[in-house]
């Protein structure tokens, strides 16, 4: 009996916090604004955008000049003996020399076979491809809080089942105690009313374990502190009015997944484009203003200054590389065709796992209802029970298996719910319509 009493004191501490903090109760809404905040996946591939844009810039593309500052100086120290033109000999030792040069330069590619333009394009698609898992991202972390969400009003479900089952054992345990007293029960009887009540028990215990699990992975998907506690709601609400011939439109125009396969085949063909290039001159104009100073103490000019504008331009054309250029040309064209076959295997992937999945929805449907009428059945089935076990007109055996019946109906219900739920979820991140 200590024992006993033991384990209905654990069993308070732990089901009482489910309605003793109801005012910390989280929407799904508010669990999704969270994330959509908080979440480091999320923040991560948000950064990457932000590099993406400002790498989309002609400077990075090669288009505009650029301009350096050089500055450049020389000085020597020599013992040097000149015999000049008229035979006159001179000599100096330890002799400076100093030379000074510095002035801004100018260096612009002009032409290089169109390859700066395809590589602007590339840019602004490899900002479309952050964009894009962008949204993938925002989409598997609001589809992992949704099911991870309602995992938890299901496991509340369960828990609340699972609870009643307790009650309903200890009222059991109770009359058979109390009836073994007067003498009109065996021992036998109340053993096996502790053995249930234990049992029920037990269950209990582990599906909270399992409940505050779950709770930990959600903090974690909110980037929060993982102790936090909370409750949920108590409904799972399923959208039945999906249409595959709708879905697979959404998914043709909005599923990440194919999204990125287009984009990567474009950027394909835009190397394809700059590896073309190469085939062209690549022109580039020079210019600078210099400043040269240079003092000898030996010599006929001993002070030389000198200042002026330079420019010019220089152009080079592959003529031979040993036809290097043929297989980079070929090599980006079958990239070219690799990236047509991925976005072909992604289609087909897309719409695999769309058919399958609307399959699986369809037959959960059909589940929620089937298993809400045994619902229905096996509790006025227990009520019943219940009734003839006041009366005592009842065996214990009948009595359990009607209440366990009646928790594994409930199960039954809430994890039909659930798996609707889930597939429905998938339903709509694969077609990139999945939001609130």
């Amino acid at each position: 009996m200590k024992f006993k009493r033991i384990l209905l004191y654990l069993l308070a501490g732990f089901a009482f916090p489910l309605s003793s903090i109801a005012q910390d109760r989280m929407t799904l809404e508010e669990a999704i604004q969270i994330a959509l905040e908080n979440n480091y996946d999320i923040k991560l591939t948000r950064n990457d955008i932000e590099i993406a844009k400002t790498n989309v810039s002609r400077a990075n593309a090669g288009m505009l000049p650029v301009v350096t500052g050089n500055f450049n100086t020389n000085n020597t120290s020599s013992n040097t003996r000149q015999t000049l033109s008229s035979g006159v000999t001179q000599e100096r030792n330890g002799a400076k020399n100093t030379n000074l040069a510095y002035g801004p330069v100018l260096s612009w590619r002009v032409f290089d076979g169109f390859g700066m333009y395809a590589r602007y394009d590339q840019l602004k698609e490899l900002q479309k491809l952050g964009e894009t898992n962008f949204k993938l991202t925002v989409q598997t972390t609001l589809a992992d809080v949704i099911n991870n969400y309602y995992d938890l009003v299901q496991q509340q479900q369960q828990i609340k089942a699972l609870g009643g089952a307790v009650d309903i054992s200890r009222l059991r345990f109770t009359n058979s105690q109390n009836r073994y007293t007067i003498g009109r029960a065996a021992k036998l009887e109340v053993l096996a009313a502790t053995v249930d009540l234990n049992t029920d028990t037990t269950n209990l215990l582990r599906q909270l374990n399992i409940y505050k699990g779950t709770k930990i992975r959600m903090n974690e998907l909110l980037a929060r502190d993982l102790n936090t506690d909370f409750i949920v709601s108590d409904t799972i609400i399923i959208q039945n009015n999906l249409s595959l011939s709708e879905l697979q439109n959404s998914a043709n125009q909005q599923s990440p997944g194919l999204q990125l396969a287009l984009i990567n085949k474009r950027i394909a063909e835009i190397n394809l484009r700059q590896v073309k290039a190469d085939r062209y001159p690549s022109v580039t104009v020079n210019s600078g203003y210099n400043f040269n100073k240079s003092t000898s103490e030996l010599g006929f000019a001993r002070n030389s200054v000198g200042r002026g504008f330079n420019y010019g331009m220089s152009a080079s054309i592959n003529i031979f590389n040993g036809m290097l250029q043929n297989r980079n040309e070929k090599n980006a064209e079958i990239e070219i065709e690799n990236a047509q076959i991925e976005f072909e295997k992604a289609n087909q992937s897309v719409s695999a796992q769309l058919n399958s999945l609307y399959q699986t929805f369809q037959t959960s449907l059909q589940l929620v209802k089937l298993e809400q009428q045994n619902l229905e059945v096996a509790r006025q089935n227990l009520d019943i029970t219940m009734e003839k076990f006041r009366l005592g007109s009842v065996a214990p055996l009948e009595f359990r298996e009607a209440q366990r019946n009646y928790i594994d109906a409930s199960a039954r219900f809430t994890n039909a719910q659930f798996q609707a739920k889930l597939a429905e979820v998938a339903l709509q991140q694969i077609s990139g319509t999945l939001t609130l």
